[in-house]
């Protein structure tokens, strides 16, 4: 690299009936945190890829397993893939050309290398990958998703670099015997030289720095972890992005889209479906089934991509439609392989996003628990309810990586991407799609075992059965006008599909769609803008985006609280920095619904055929 420092990298080459194959070719790029020399994905594909006619590169990453220096943390991706890509072009193998591939992590080293002006890059396709890392990914609506930190403990138990465990008692620490990361959830936050992240210093710094950057400062524009801000010199080369409506970086997949479209000449495409994370071209998601139609080739799709611009290959790439999503919904609601719910859906072909045809409805709140068109009519209506930080909201599914345990592992063994084992067999948070119960497996629910409904400090608000199928595909929003006694506070918002009672699922089943957050005194964005105890204003709580069909007889619902642990950090109400908070207040939450201070959520409804 530029400073010196020497990155470890292996290159697969074709070989012939003479040996290697000895013409330069195209090269096809990953740089990963997770071990370039691990038998998974990277290295079957390399051998895949190789024997069609590319030779592929796979680095490890800055301070991670071979590779010399510290772990950046995306902090250092866009300068070493900038040079990483520099190299390869030097070599006598490569033809000038460099495509890159790669899920999450290795997402970002491919914006982030394209977000530095890379010169060579020819085709990209990051997978489930970032945008902007404080809106949505790493922050969200100013709070903290706690998958990271998670991260930080799983990654230094797993890195072998030599340099970052030189003394034998760092492994034994972190391998032989840990404290699980569910423990320190319950001392939270977690102090300086407190954990076993206090002996790899990088990954203590790198924790630290993200619990403690809660406003939109300098940090959060380094373009590995805030690509959307670089599109002015981001390469202008033929990019395919891929993503899911259970994916921890759905937001930020068509953010990316959004903005590559309008800003670069080249290609940009875009295929969503309805995966969890690391799941791409699967047909389930959590506790959902959505048919075998939902399955794609996910590396015949990579190399359908290159071929044509790697190898100007004449296959129909550069003619397929810019837009490609799974609309959900529409099943048969009974319970299909392995026990899941047969959510259902099917493949569409769109030409723009968000979809011109979109109509934006207001479904507004109502005092009795109503949601519907009709804006409320009483003069003054709200609901207060009380928020403690000490018993949070529990999570169950949604959005979300590296807080759930890899199934069929021993404890103590990470699985693959960013899947991390907490506690044995206990998941701490399970990605997609799952009724809105609680279970004794998930982290923070506690017996009696009921739906998140029943929580007093959940407030649901739903619409009468449908007497039509209703279709909503696209970004979404809730408006709630709110006040609260704290002197800072949280709100969230989940939208739910509320299946009818059936001989599959007597009680019916309140499948999560999408949610998110906000964090009060962030409502105008980065900057903290503390709201005083008493005073009422309006806030936007922006979901991720969702492709549902809300089949006739199904309610649409919007639960509305305070938190949602361990997705997102808890607010402790009392406006002190959270990272270096010792206290937390109970507040009471108001949300308004009347004339004056009408709360919604706003569908993008898409009209049905016929």
């Amino acid at each position: 690299m530029r400073d010196g420092v020497r990155l470890a990298t292996d290159v697969y080459r074709p070989a012939g009936q003479d040996g290697v194959v000895g013409t330069a070719l195209p090269v096809l790029l990953v740089r990963t945190p997770y071990d370039k020399s691990a038998a998974g994905q990277e290295t079957e594909w390399a051998h895949w890829f190789t024997a069609r006619g590319y030779v592929v590169v796979i680095q490890d990453c800055r301070g991670c397993f071979g590779s010399e220096g510290e772990l950046g943390f995306l902090g250092c991706e866009a300068e070493d893939g900038h040079d990483t890509v520099g190299w390869v072009r030097a070599q006598p193998w490569c033809d000038g050309q460099v495509g890159t591939w790669g899920t999450s992590y290795v997402g970002w080293t491919q914006t982030a290398t394209a977000a530095a002006g890379t010169e060579g890059l020819a085709a990209i396709v990051p997978n489930q990958s970032g945008a902007n890392g404080y809106t949505s990914s790493i922050r969200h609506g100013g709070a903290l998703e706690l998958r990271w930190i998670a991260w930080m403990f799983w990654h230094s138990a797993r890195n072998t670099q030599s340099a970052l465990k030189a003394q034998p008692w760092v492994d034994a620490a972190l391998n032989l015997d840990p404290i699980p990361f569910g423990q320190w959830l319950r001392r939270w936050p977690i102090r300086p030289g407190a954990t076993q992240l206090a002996l790899v210093p990088p990954y203590e710094r790198l924790a630290f720095a993200l619990l403690s950057h809660e406003d939109n400062d300098d940090f959060w524009t380094n373009p590995g972890i805030n690509p959307a801000a670089h599109l002015d010199r981001f390469t202008d080369a033929p990019t395919l992005l891929m993503g899911g409506w259970y994916d921890s970086y759905t937001r930020a997949t068509f953010e990316l889209f959004e903005g590559l479209s309008v800003s670069k000449t080249g290609p940009v495409k875009l295929i969503v479906g309805p995966w969890s994370h690391d799941r791409t071209g699967e047909t389930s998601a959590g506790d959902l089934w959505f048919g075998q139609d939902a399955a794609i080739d996910v590396i015949g799709t990579h190399l359908r991509w290159y071929d044509r611009w790697l190898k100007k290959r004449p296959n129909g790439a550069d003619h397929d439609p810019p837009v490609r999503i799974f609309v959900m919904g529409g099943g048969s609601g009974a319970r299909g392989p392995q026990g899941r719910l047969s959510h259902g859906g099917q493949w569409r072909e769109e030409f723009e996003w968000p979809l011109a045809r979109t109509v934006y409805v207001p479904y507004y709140l109502h005092q009795d628990g109503g949601l519907s068109p009709q804006p409320p009519a009483v003069d003054e209506a709200s609901t207060t309810y009380r928020f403690d930080p000490a018993d949070p909201v529990p999570t169950i599914g949604g959005n979300v990586s590296s807080l759930f345990e890899a199934p069929g592992l021993p404890p103590g063994v990470s699985g693959p991407g960013d899947t991390f084992l907490f506690e044995g067999i206990q998941n701490l948070v399970e990605p997609g799609g799952f009724d809105q119960r609680e279970s004794a497996h998930l982290y923070g629910c506690q017996p009696p075992y009921l739906p998140l409904a029943a929580r007093a400090d959940v407030l649901v608000f739903q619409t009468d059965p449908l007497i039509d199928d209703l279709e909503v595909t696209g970004p979404i929003e809730v408006r709630l006008w709110v006040t609260t006694t704290a002197a800072d506070t949280d709100f969230t918002a989940k939208l739910i599909d509320l299946y009818p009672p059936s001989a599959a699922y007597p009680h019916g089943y309140a499948l999560n769609l999408t949610d998110s957050i906000i964090r009060l005194r962030y409502r105008d964005g980065g900057t903290p803008s503390p709201l005083p105890p008493g005073h009422i204003t309006e806030v936007t709580i922006t979901l991720y985006p969702t492709s549902n069909l809300f089949v006739a007889g199904h309610r649409i619902r919007l639960d509305i609280s305070s938190s949602n642990h361990p997705r997102f950090d808890v607010n402790p109400n009392t406006g002190e920095p959270l990272a270096t908070r010792r206290r937390h207040v109970i507040a009471d939450n108001t949300v308004f619904h009347d004339t004056q201070r009408a709360s919604r959520i706003i569908l993008p409804t898409v009209p049905c055929p016929g």
